[in-house]
């Protein structure tokens, strides 16, 4: 793929400019984080360790305005702090609560933003910026009373991952920056505001909240949301926030969330974050969950009626430990955030509804594996764990890779290890790196230090660095087999022999099997067929969406008519990116459906989430 060049910002030397392009090495004495090829910030000369937030909340305008105030640490002689913006209007800056101080902005990069350059003093400890949003600004989705589900009041919420924290809060936006912060938000009477923090549980009256977190973060995992919220209990320390029209629902749904807690907790050690609460978003969030820390943001679409697709909610749990405790450093690293959490993800699933379920999980996420590394050639570069993302925009690693195959690597190492073994590395692991940002490099410093050293057979048995820095699935791998899926491929046979869809064995099947038995239909399979299959299980109907996408998606590509109402419908109210890339996608494979689908788009276009937005809008604008 051809490398865009670096910003040629005109007050960089040449060294600067190339250190934006390849991370520069921490030095030895002074441990300070690498820099990041997709920030312009230098932390290993001046780093933020805290952050203040002042902001109103202007519905009208779509704007955040106000200020943040940013604590130094001066790690090196340096003359400048650097900071990422991007779409965003720096009106003043002060040093030390001072008067006006310069500023500097860099020309504009599509992907990175602007850098900020600002002047420091020889003893400036503290920088504050006055600024505001733009109502283009990426992270944030404005939302209308009507793309609610109460339809009452309007909505605010933010997506800070990969590289968007930059586009509402001028800050050193890199994984490898660990910040704690604090925040007062202002925001219409009537409405409650949620931060990644220690959050109110009712609204106030005045509409001010005031916010803090105290462990060290990453940028990426700032987050606000403000509507008409409700909040329910799920336990102790665990809780969900939703519209007053969800909320019973969501509380129903999410009711093991506190059983999943004392599960990971008695696996890899306690909780580190205080309380973990969920807000279930708007269905315009793009993705199925953020992970950010105390409250994670879900997508309804988890909210199927049978609890089937909880899995979700165990995988953000996860983050708790892998991602948010341990962080990625660069994006290049990503894998570690996600193949982690994909596992522990696996093993939460294990113990809190047992072995059966969580061997289907692990197979289906294989599955999706092998999909993506056949329709690749193999996958090549971007095959390997650790990715080549010069260039590129982080959000552009392929997440079969990055979740399922780490997650691969992983089970092929507690297998090889004895599971007892494994767990207590594991748990190490968190404890040793708590509140840290890592590589790769040092994963596998950490792995040879505690674990292989003492056991070179295992070493040999599990070929590590093929699977991190080599393309595809290495032989090695301890394969997942589901007997729940088995029975599944049984059923698929006997269609294919001829026996109706009616008379089929599926009593009692849950979400997942129902997606191994679409995926197992033929691409080409014909209109009477499908019209048989819909009058026996209704997948045009259903309200499952990970049933009703997997379906649609079969069906737009042969042309089967009775699906495109239902569609319709869905596209018009779902923004989740996981749905809406496929279904676009197999519309787009029709030229008489790719008018319909980019009439639809025009429509639902506006309430889907600017991340959902940029994918469909290359995905049509390349077709046709």
């Amino acid at each position: 793929m051809p490398k865009r060049p670096a910003p040629a910002l005109r007050f960089l030397d040449l060294a600067v400019a190339l250190a934006l392009v390849l991370p520069s090495l921490a030095s030895a004495a002074a441990p300070a984080p690498a820099r990041d090829p997709h920030s312009f910030a230098r932390p290993d000369e001046v780093a933020v360790t805290h952050l203040h937030l002042d902001l109103a909340v202007d519905f009208a305008a779509r704007r955040l305005a106000g200020s943040v105030e940013l604590t130094l640490d001066r790690r090196r002689p340096a003359d400048r702090l650097w900071l990422d913006t991007r779409d965003l209007d720096v009106l003043a800056v002060r040093l030390d609560g001072g008067g006006a101080a310069p500023f500097e902005l860099g020309p504009p990069d599509p992907t990175l933003g602007r850098a900020l350059a600002i002047p420091l003093a020889p003893g400036t400890r503290k920088v504050t910026i006055s600024y505001r949003t733009r109502p283009e600004a990426a992270a944030l989705q404005w939302l209308e009373p009507a793309q609610t589900a109460d339809r009452r009041h309007p909505f605010l919420f933010s997506q800070s991952q990969a590289i968007l924290a930059r586009t509402w809060v001028p800050c050193q936006d890199t994984p490898a920056v660990r910040a704690t912060y604090s925040a007062r938000l202002r925001v219409p009477p009537g409405l409650l505001a949620l931060m990644s923090a220690e959050n109110p549980v009712a609204k106030r009256p005045d509409g001010v909240y005031e916010f803090r977190m105290t462990h060290p973060i990453p940028s990426y995992l700032l987050a606000l949301a403000v509507g008409d919220l409700d909040f329910r209990p799920l336990g102790p320390t665990t809780g969900v926030y939703a519209e007053p029209s969800v909320v019973a629902r969501a509380a129903w749904e999410l009711a093991d969330t506190q059983s999943m807690m004392h599960a990971v907790e008695r696996l890899y050690g306690p909780y580190r974050w205080g309380r973990y609460d969920l807000l279930m978003l708007p269905p315009s969030f793009p993705y199925g969950g953020m992970e950010n820390p105390r409250l994670t943001f879900a997508s309804p679409t988890i909210l199927a009626g049978d609890k089937s697709l909880v899995a979700l909610v165990a995988h953000e749990l996860a983050h708790s430990w892998s991602g948010n405790l341990v962080t990625n450093a660069t994006w290049a690293d990503f894998w570690l955030n996600e193949s982690f959490t994909t596992y522990l993800e696996n093993r939460i699933m294990e113990e809190v509804y047992g072995a059966g379920v969580a061997e289907m999980l692990a197979q289906l996420d294989r599955s999706d594996l092998v999909r993506y590394l056949e329709a690749n050639g193999g996958g090549g570069r971007d095959s390997w764990l650790y990715a080549d993302l010069r260039g590129r925009d982080p959000d552009e690693t392929p997440s079969e890779v990055a979740y399922n195959k780490g997650m691969l690597l992983l089970r092929t190492l507690e297998r090889a290890a004895g599971r007892s073994r494994w767990d207590a590395f594991l748990a190490g692991y968190f404890e040793r790196h708590a509140f840290r940002s890592i590589t790769t490099a040092d994963f596998l410093a950490d792995l040879e230090r505690h674990l292989l050293a003492a056991d070179p057979d295992l070493r040999r048995r599990v070929r590590v660095e093929a699977w991190v820095y080599g393309p595809g699935l290495p032989a090695d791998e301890a394969r997942p087999r589901s007997e729940l899926l088995e029975r599944v491929d049984v059923e698929l046979a006997r269609l294919a022999s001829g026996v109706p869809p009616e008379q089929l064995a599926t009593a009692g099947w849950v979400t997942q099997q129902w997606l191994r038995f679409l995926a197992g239909l033929p691409r080409d399979t014909g209109l009477d067929r499908l019209a048989a299959l819909d009058r026996a299980f209704t997948f045009s109907l259903t309200g499952n969406a990970e049933i009703f996408t997997a379906w649609a998606v079969l069906a737009a590509r042969v042309g089967y008519e009775p699906i495109l109402e239902p569609l319709e419908r869905f596209l018009l109210r779902v923004g989740r990116r996981k749905f809406l890339q496929p279904l676009y996608s197999a519309l787009a494979e029709r030229p008489p459906l790719l008018a319909w689908a980019r009439a639809i788009y025009a429509r639902a276009r506006e309430g889907y989430h600017p991340v959902a937005r940029a994918t469909i809008d290359a995905l049509l604008t390349s077709e046709g």
